[in-house]
């Protein structure tokens, strides 16, 4: 792993994955537009779940090299790029197991949407999250899926509308692990605190 820091660290690798982090937020905001159309607007901040995660990973990013932490932005990043980085591998993956198939696009979201989960972890040594940031984003995180499964405010996967209770307990320990891998690897694991410069 150590082998790794000095390529994290790279300003070339640092432009590179922001760029791409941008590019698909942008697209993931795209696909979020018919949700967009028939969502009341005080849901709207909660619903492109993937897209806002990868913004606060392209903030980071953007912070990196400005030689910068912002730890609350680095809290949020870590914990959702995993935490939607794994669900939508999941979702993907139960789509092909309900309906027998997946479009390209759903193969594009597992591979994408998998390097999101590991993004975030891979960072971590570089963080400067503190507990007190782990807790306002879980705060943020459980609001979320309070808005997505309680008001009804979830990504819409057209085949699997009848597992909706199923999916949302589901995502509710996800949170749950999500958090607690945001813990272990930037407040209990992290003691390197490296640094971009």
């Amino acid at each position: 792993m150590k082998l790794l820091y000095p390529i994290l660290a790279n300003r070339y690798i640092l432009w590179v994955l922001l760029i791409v982090n941008l590019l698909g937020t942008i697209y993931g905001y795209i696909w979020y537009k018919p949700q967009f159309d028939v969502t009341p607007t005080i849901f709207l901040p909660f619903v492109p779940d993937s897209p806002t995660a990868s913004l606060f990973f392209t903030l980071v990013l953007f912070a990196f090299l400005l030689k910068k932490n912002w730890p609350i932005i680095e809290a949020l990043a870590i914990v959702t790029l995993f935490k939607y980085g794994v669900w939508a591998v999941v979702m993907n993956i139960l789509t092909l197991i309900v309906t027998g198939e997946l479009p390209w696009q759903g193969y594009m979201l597992i591979m994408s949407h998998g390097a999101m989960a590991i993004e975030g972890i891979l960072y971590s040594p570089f963080y400067r999250i503190k507990l007190k940031h782990i807790i306002i984003v879980a705060i943020w995180t459980l609001h979320n899926d309070v808005i997505d499964y309680v008001f009804m405010q979830y990504p819409k996967y057209g085949a699997l509308a009848i597992y909706v209770r199923e999916i949302g307990y589901f995502t509710f320990w996800l949170s749950i692990l999500s958090l607690a891998i945001g813990y272990y690897f930037s407040v209990r694991k992290n003691s390197l605190k490296l640094t971009i410069y």
